[in-house]
């Protein structure tokens, strides 16, 4: 039989096994659509920093903040909820809600007046996206068979970078054409920058109503798996959102019993010390109180998960692999959201490039790159997996190593032509792995679980890359800045430099992720029931 599977295959027969539809790629471009948007709400902010920095007087540690963690906390904890929804409620729907909350907060925070307005606008951006990639990626796993579904995690990923690099354009160009329309201010008194929030907000209103056309898919179909959805989806979101939120999350874990109750205290203090300490050493209250909220709800979101779902805790946060590969990825996302957020700012303040200028290259840039680099990442990362369970961590691998030249290069550089191609090359690089980290993770559960797996995924990717990366950049150039004429003036070059230490971290993760997958998979279904089993005579209820 394998030879004849051999003939077949050098024949050029088609594979066996379900096939993707001309509809299932429709929905996949829909999906693109939908990330581009999401991503040109959550990356304009870029691009407006040197005018909303300006304004509101923040520091460069305050912009990475506004660019990292006030949105990634809430991204990834909503996620959470969210991406348990999304395994038990009609996913278009879901997307559609999120799309039109994210929408009408990012059209808000173009009427912030201080720093406060815009970070509570920039939750509520958080918690609408949170909606997107858990729906997406359950869909897209649902339309597409396993060999394809890198390819077309790859090709949902690509919203990514076109929608980050077009943020930049048309920020740019938005808040360039308004304060010259009106330079005292226009309708409302708003300036240039909170103009182009209003103007990137609106448009995704009218896409929430094409999202709402598309057509609910039969879960685990494509795997041969009967996937039931639990018939009080809404049920378990109230009860999922209140194991993230204080002081609910006390009430679950004393439901667990008082070792449960006392362990939870024990975390929720520690996380308290941990953001005293830190606001004491850099001074920035709304991060590290932020973080330590995160970690902290996080913490509490497992042990529920646990006890509710001891399967799904045992096949994501029971499995090594997953952890690994999802942090290794994470490092990797840290490096691409810090510069994703500080290339705009750095070649504006520190090679005093023209704006619309370097909004016009980095955009293409960051697009063209970016698209490249996740479709051909996700390409070879089947390519490796067809010949390996784990060949996919190799492509990831890549996405840590090969970016670390360019970065060097590229921000020690003050030739403008080389900076811009030596940026173009780190988002290229880098942009390679996540079609294979997404992939990795989908195939290390089962269909019912993809999208807590998902929402498991992103935390990692938001609240060690999102929440830490744009953030310790702008740290650490605070630190290494100087005084001039009595106010601040950060060292971005050195801010930026220093990501390049998070590589061997990134590596070892890896290393590990790549000798634990092949076995991980192999045994998803004997684990998730041995997990089930154990739990079983202990709390039929929780079960």
């Amino acid at each position: 039989m394998a030879d004849s599977a051999s003939v077949n295959e050098t024949a050029g027969a088609p594979p066996a096994g379900p096939q993707a539809s001309g509809y299932s790629w429709y929905v996949l471009f829909v999906l693109v659509v939908v990330y581009i948007l999401n991503f040109i709400d959550r990356q304009i902010l870029s691009i407006l920093a040197v005018d909303i920095k300006a304004d509101l007087g923040l520091t460069d540690g305050d912009l990475g903040f506004l660019g990292g963690a006030a949105f990634a906390v809430f991204y990834a904890l909503f996620g959470i909820p969210l991406g348990r929804l999304a395994d038990n409620w009609n996913r278009k729907k879901l997307l559609a809600i999120g799309l039109t909350l994210w929408s009408a907060m990012t059209a808000l925070s173009g009427f912030a007046q201080t720093q406060l307005t815009l970070t509570l606008a920039r939750m509520g951006v958080g918690v609408g996206e949170a909606t997107a990639s858990p729906t997406a990626y359950s869909l897209i796993s649902d339309y597409f068979p396993k060999r394809q579904r890198a390819t077309a995690l790859a090709v949902y990923s690509s919203g990514l970078y076109i929608g980050g690099g077009v943020s930049l354009l048309i920020g740019a160009k938005i808040g360039q054409v308004w304060n010259q329309t009106w330079p005292d201010g226009g309708p409302l008194g708003l300036v240039g920058w909170q103009g182009a929030f209003l103007a990137v907000g609106i448009p995704g209103l009218l896409i929430a109503l094409w999202v709402s056309t598309l057509r609910e898919p039969a879960r685990g179909a494509m795997d041969g798996v009967a996937s039931p959805v639990s018939p009080t989806p809404f049920r378990s979101f109230v009860g999922d959102l209140s194991s993230i939120v204080p002081p609910f999350t006390l009430l679950g874990a004393w439901e667990r019993g008082p070792v449960a109750l006392a362990i939870n205290l024990a975390v929720a203090a520690l996380a308290a010390a941990a953001a005293w300490l830190m606001i004491g050493l850099t001074g920035n209250l709304p991060q590290w109180s932020a973080i330590a909220f995160g970690y902290y709800a996080v913490f509490s979101w497992a042990c529920t998960l646990k006890a509710r779902d001891p399967a799904t805790f045992r096949l994501i946060w029971g499995t090594p692999a997953f952890i690994c590969t999802t942090l290794g990825y994470s490092l990797v996302s840290l490096v691409a959201w810090a510069l994703g957020f500080w290339s705009a700012p750095y070649a504006e303040t520190v090679l005093h490039l023209p704006k619309q200028q370097l909004a016009f290259v980095l955009g293409a840039n960051g697009a063209v790159a970016g698209f490249l680099g996740v479709i051909i990442g996700g390409r070879v990362a089947d390519a490796l997996r067809a010949r390996h369970p784990a060949g996919r961590i190799g492509v990831i691998m890549f996405g840590v190593v090969a970016p670390i030249v360019p970065i060097w290069v590229g921000y020690t550089t003050d030739n403008g032509t080389l900076f811009y191609a030596m940026n173009f090359l780190a988002g290229m690089f880098g942009a390679a792995a996540l079609g294979a980290a997404a992939a990795t993770t989908q195939d290390l559960v089962l269909p019912r679980m993809r999208g807590t797996a998902t929402a498991a995924f992103f935390l990692g990717t938001t609240l060690v890359g999102l929440a830490f990366g744009p953030y310790l950049t702008g740290q650490i150039s605070d630190l290494a800045g100087t005084i001039v004429d009595g106010k601040p003036v950060g060292d971005l070059r050195t801010g930026i430099l220093s990501l390049i230490a998070v590589a061997p971290v990134a590596l070892a993760l890896l290393v590990y992720a790549y000798r634990a997958v092949p076995r991980a998979e192999a045994t998803i279904a004997e684990r998730a029931e041995d997990a089930a089993a154990r739990a079983a005579p202990i709390s039929p209820r929780r079960a």
